[in-house]
């Protein structure tokens, strides 16, 4: 199982990388001793992080009575004042205006089907702002369609996990133009700056996902052998086939995002969180009520956490997407996910 481990390992780490490698523009300096008592990523590796992750799901695979992969999901997760919230003030946000504050987590998936999308630019249009993050010049809005995918090797990855997968990229779906969208990322020099401080670089960080996945696999003996990858690649439905072995390795993409975060936390998650929320704080501040947080589904455990520590929101309902179709004849997608009908309501209450 050696070879599928090393080759699904790449897949995951390559997807879930997309956003920062093919929008930055150069490599930033090899990395440098991490300073002595450097500041720790605020909830990273402790308790209630590690509660959180366990506790909140923000991908899910729907499976076929007999266990076939049909569908993988993204959540948009609601968040709104937790009542031990309502009962303090912080001076945040005008007392008066504090029950009405509600904040979306909308999870994604960086190659999808171009439905999906879709489903995502209709979903903006209920909020004042939606924050989504693009490590690019502060204020960046791109013209649609615009991936930018020609800058490394990872890009090139990409290219052929898209075909071969028969997905389309975020970037070429998403319409960033929309009014209410707003750049909530660091910039490229925040992002080398950052790297620099912590002694990580662009590869480093590429190898410790890609060692975390090759770990998580290797807890899964049942996982896919040699023979299930190279049948699959020969299938009359090849995508179908090896969308299913590479959606097995995102049902526990929480745990595996908390073993690479660390104790320390991570310029990828915990360091473009801070700088998310703290645009989300500034929109609040400018008066909007409804906002949402457009990240991929890795980040998103980390940031729950800091809406509850820093923010008093607590999770009150959730729905789901569907971002890769994988049903076929002997195995449907439930009607609830179809197309074009992708939202599922889920039940609505707090986990704390």
């Amino acid at each position: 199982m050696a070879a599928v481990r090393r080759v699904l390992a790449w897949c995951l780490a390559t997807v879930w990388l997309w956003p920062v490698v093919t929008l930055r523009a150069d490599e930033p300096p090899p990395p440098a001793p991490p300073a002595a008592g450097r500041d720790k990523a605020r909830g990273a590796g402790s308790g209630e992080q590690a509660e959180g992750a366990q506790g909140s799901k923000f991908i899910r695979l729907l499976r076929s009575d007999d266990g076939t992969v049909v569908a993988l999901q993204t959540a948009i997760v609601a968040y709104g004042r937790s009542d031990e919230a309502e009962a303090q003030s912080d001076g945040q946000v005008d007392e008066p205006q504090r029950s009405r504050v509600e904040v979306h987590l909308i999870g994604a998936v960086h190659i999808g089907e171009a439905e999906y999308y879709e489903a995502l630019n209709k979903a903006f249009q209920q909020y004042d702002a939606v924050l989504y993050e693009l490590v690019a010049p502060e204020g960046t809005r791109i013209e649609r369609g615009d991936s930018r995918r020609d800058r490394s090797m990872v890009s090139r990855l990409q290219v052929g996990m898209k075909q071969m997968l028969e997905l389309d990229f975020q970037l070429e779906h998403i319409d960033y133009q929309q009014e209410n969208l707003v750049h909530a990322d660091m910039s490229p020099e925040e992002f080398a700056r950052t790297m620099e401080k912590r002694g990580e670089s662009i590869w480093s960080i590429f190898l410790r996902m890609l060692g975390q996945s090759i770990a998580q696999q290797s807890k899964n003996p049942n996982g896919p052998s040699d023979l299930d990858l190279l049948m699959a690649l020969f299938d009359r439905n090849r995508a179908l086939k090896l969308k299913r072995l590479l959606a097995e390795q995102f049902e526990d993409l929480e745990g595996v995002m908390l073993a690479f975060e660390g104790e320390d936390g991570s310029t990828i998650i915990s360091e473009r969180n801070k700088k998310a929320l703290d645009v989300l704080r500034r929109e609040l501040q400018s008066g909007k009520r409804k906002l949402a947080i457009f990240y991929g589904a890795g980040h998103l455990p980390d940031m729950e956490t800091r809406l509850k520590q820093d923010f008093g929101l607590a999770r009150r309902g959730e729905r789901w997407l569907t971002a890769w179709d994988m049903s076929d004849a002997a195995h449907p997608l439930p009607k609830e996910a179809s197309y074009p009908a992708l939202v599922e309501e889920s039940p609505s209450g707090e986990r704390d």
